[in-house]
């Protein structure tokens, strides 16, 4: 197992679509984004170099499935297809996965957490290593994801730009569930402002007080409210009510420790 022999593979892999393409450019920033940080995660946790290499190469393959996603319906909609789903198929049932991974040994681990990454909830899974690999991959799918809603383009990947965003209104299950520690439930979402504020919500699914401390460090939580310009006079309050529940939630989160 070796992660800049699997980044090489990755690259041939993404010789098969358009680079050129906003959407596409922006997921492998993405990937490589989750990379980076997945090395930050690890340093802080102190694990193992055989795990530090292991979480790299679930975080270089956790959206292969986008690329084919993004191919056939230029869509980031889960509506179009399970990504993560698809990239199981891709590296598991078709055997890409050797590519990357010449050895057997790890395929439950990346099997797992490739599959279970963009779930709503982590659930059922009793193999303790498993399920440090499946907690890191989603810390670090979250922690790159507040770059991209700092520096990407609103158009690319919400549609709209943020004059007009933050001229909607914030649903009231959606606020409700903001203020009651819990993540944003994707049907739920029905404005634009609904969508921005599940971006600062899925905070609550944090696993690591190293992601916390990554956030606090970076000033996520902020700089993503204050990328919108808020004119709705309840839009701009709830937002404000959001920051200061979340602001609470992320310094005093313990987080889980792997020993």
């Amino acid at each position: 197992m070796n992660y800049t022999d699997a980044k090489k593979e990755f690259e041939h892999y993404l010789d098969g679509y358009d680079r050129n393409n906003d959407k596409v450019r922006l997921k492998i920033i993405h990937t490589y984004g989750v990379v980076h940080d997945m090395k930050d995660i690890c340093r802080r946790m102190n694990l193992s170099l055989e795990d530090t290499e292991l979480a790299k190469i679930i975080a270089l393959l956790h959206d292969i499935g986008r690329f084919e996603q993004l191919k056939r319906f230029d869509s980031f909609e889960p509506a179009t297809m399970d990504h993560a789903a698809y990239g199981v198929q891709v590296l598991f049932e078709e055997g890409m996965i050797r590519r990357f991974v010449p050895e057997n040994q790890w395929d439950d681990i990346i099997r797992t957490a490739i599959a279970l990454h963009s779930n709503f909830k982590l659930e059922n899974i009793s193999n303790p290593r498993t399920l440090l690999h499946a907690r890191l991959i989603r810390d670090a799918d979250k922690l790159d994801n507040c770059r991209v809603k700092l520096e990407d383009d609103l158009l690319v990947f919400m549609g709209m730009s943020g004059e007009d965003i933050g001229a909607q209104v914030i649903t009231q299950k959606v606020y409700d569930t903001a203020l009651s520690c819990q993540c944003i439930y994707s049907p739920d979402r029905i404005t634009k402002m609904d969508y921005w504020v599940s971006y600062v919500a899925y905070f609550y699914d944090i696993y690591f007080r190293a992601s916390f401390d990554i956030i606090e460090e970076h000033d996520y939580l902020n700089k993503i409210i204050d990328r919108i310009p808020y004119s709705t006079p309840d839009t701009k309050n709830k937002m404000e009510t959001i920051r200061t529940h979340l602001t609470e939630f992320i310094h005093h989160a313990p987080g889980y420790e792997w020993i």
